[in-house]
């Protein structure tokens, strides 16, 4: 196996950048084809999440998209299929900046997602950066632990429940509202959901948890039309569309225009 510091003695490493970060605005991408990845991605959003979960994006996909991406202005993040080591240290492997990691029932899921994503001490993911295949920049453990966002997805009843435990772990730097599941575990319209801004409401009690514990916040919007409710709760790291949504609102566009 290949060095554990993969950017060689006269290699700058690029400049930290947070994968989610404040006030930023992302963009969903439910396909794969690598060369729209990378037009999309010197557009202006901040950052780019992969969807392995419900989008078109397997493990070949995915390798393609981190070689194409590697060396863009927007970070990116994968949405794994699930709390799956070998999905969450792939993805790392291929260059994402952070996981956001769907599926959570419990705090032991969390806790395993924590596992997956961190090197020892913290965690348990196994070394080997797929990189240094094209040339890329592959930090040194301690760096990658530094870096690394995990985003833990609280869009089950027993995800809420167990928010405040879930925002206290060690290694979980992101709680990730998912409005529209967490909507259907709960029984209730998504309208209903994002208005209730009262601090004893679902939205609420995942803030006030990920301010008790100096986590962040950030959600799917999906849709750009949800973004203002979202931002009226107090959230302002937010996914504002998906590629999908992007090019239905281009396509109405230019027919308004025509």
């Amino acid at each position: 196996m290949y060095s554990t510091t993969s950017a060689g003695p006269d290699r700058e490493p690029p400049p930290d950048r947070s994968a989610i970060g404040p006030d930023s605005r992302g963009l969903w991408l439910m396909g794969n084809d690598v060369d729209l990845a990378r037009r999309l991605a010197g557009t202006g959003f901040d950052w780019l999440a992969l969807d392995a979960q419900h989008g078109a994006i397997d493990r070949s996909a995915l390798v393609d998209l981190g070689r194409a991406l590697g060396d863009v202005g927007a970070n990116y993040v994968v949405r794994v299929p699930g709390v799956d080591h070998a999905w969450i240290g792939a993805s790392l492997d291929a260059g994402a900046a952070g996981v956001v990691v769907p599926s959570i029932a419990s705090v032991e899921d969390a806790r395993e997602a924590v596992r997956a994503t961190y090197y020892p001490p913290l965690g348990e993911r196994s070394w080997g950066p797929l990189t240094p295949m094209w040339d890329g920049y592959a930090p040194d453990a301690e760096r990658a632990n530094a870096q690394v966002q995990c985003a833990v997805m609280i869009e089950t009843v027993g995800a809420l429940d167990a928010v405040e435990e879930i925002a206290a772990l060690e290694g979980v730097n992101l709680l990730f509202l998912g409005p529209v599941d967490l909507s259907l575990s709960l029984g209730m319209s998504l309208d209903d959901l994002l208005a209730d801004t009262s601090d004893s409401g679902p939205v609420g009690r995942i803030l006030a948890a990920a301010r008790g514990h100096g986590v962040e916040v950030a959600a799917f919007a999906g849709d750009p039309s949800r973004v203002p409710a979202l931002r009226a709760l107090g959230i302002s790291r937010i996914a504002v569309a998906t590629d999908i949504a992007l090019v239905a609102l281009g396509a109405q566009q230019v027919l308004d225009l025509t």
